[in-house]
């Protein structure tokens, strides 16, 4: 039997060896609640040490000075021409750079933009000194702008049929002010074999974002694990290097863990479909750091019907 909440709720075997034994969550069908007070699991120490390290290259790379805390700015583009800058006569407003930056025009579904005279805008260390197209994250080669110094950085992002401005900038508050990620303990029964079931090739699925558009993402195929006796199912969007990225909601969804879902990603499914779900590697949406993203949502059918006491926590922002 396949468990799932209402949609009205809001190198496999070498690893499980290196991880070790640990003791299932005891309960309710999906294991213990978020708020259960359960022994800490006891784990080797590889794999401990293992997490350790993911978690810190995790943290590095939000902190980057391109990582997701760094982002100050989504503006999207509803005219067809829009001045860019710091200061307040701009009609894009930057939180952080030059109080002119320069003019961004909409032309026939493709985005120009002109750097502002003595502005130094550059893009693959290039200096931009005329008009250039922006291409988008869809694009195979998207642009990226910086400025101040390289500090900052402005790109085009296009979700359904709108586009926007994305801004970053290394001295973002939410980078410079970055708190700390609570986790919860580190458990091998968290490390799970899971069934890849391909669907036929092109799918697609409609994925709501948290800005409130709807993207038709690639669907490559299901995977089946099972957690206590209970078989549980999620469906795959693409991943990088053929992996699997997983966008899901679970039982402790808004009670203990952000209240949008989390997200996992996994290597590509073995010759038998198999696939390795290391959910002590669930994480947290960009979202939940940052006002300036446009994260996709778990689909109806990502929503389970258990309580994953594994990966992160809810992002608490610190009160500066």
């Amino acid at each position: 039997m396949t468990r799932s909440i209402p949609r009205t709720a809001s190198a496999v075997a070498c690893l499980l060896v290196a991880a070790g034994l640990a003791a299932c969550g005891a309960g309710s069908p999906g294991g213990a609640s978020a708020d259960a007070t359960v022994p800490e699991p006891q784990v080797s120490a590889a794999f401990a040490a293992s997490e350790a390290e993911w978690r810190e290259e995790r943290r590095a790379k939000l902190l980057a000075e391109d990582g997701w805390a760094s982002l100050v700015g989504l503006h999207w583009l509803e005219l067809r021409a829009h001045y860019v800058g710091s200061s307040a006569t701009s009609g894009i407003r930057l939180a952080q750079g030059p109080e002119k930056l320069g003019l961004v025009q909409q032309d026939g579904g493709r985005v120009w933009f002109t750097p502002e005279r003595d502005v130094a805008v550059s893009v693959d260390g290039e200096a931009v000194k005329g008009r250039i197209e922006l291409c988008d994250d869809r694009d195979a080669e998207p642009t990226e702008l910086l400025f101040d110094e390289g500090r900052g950085r402005m790109s085009l992002i296009r979700r359904g049929e709108r586009r926007a401005l994305r801004v970053k900038h290394a001295d973002a508050p939410a980078r410079t002010g970055f708190g700390t990620i609570e986790h919860w303990p580190v458990d091998a029964g968290w490390v799970l074999e899971g069934r890849f079931t391909p669907h036929p090739p092109g799918r697609t699925l409609e994925i709501a974002n948290i800005v409130g558009g709807v993207d038709a993402m690639p669907n490559p195929g299901t995977v089946a694990f099972t957690r206590d006796g209970v078989e549980y199912r999620l469906e795959a969007l693409g991943g990088t290097d053929g992996g699997l990225f997983l966008v899901l909601a679970d039982r402790t969804s808004g009670q203990g863990s952000y209240g949008a879902g989390r997200y996992l990603d996994t290597v590509a499914p073995d010759a038998q479909g198999r696939v390795m779900l290391n959910f002590n590697r669930a994480y947290n949406p960009p979202c939940a750091f940052t006002a300036f993203a446009t994260c996709p949502l778990p689909p109806p059918d990502n929503r389970l019907d258990l309580a994953v006491t594994a990966g992160e926590r809810a992002y608490a922002k610190p009160a500066s």
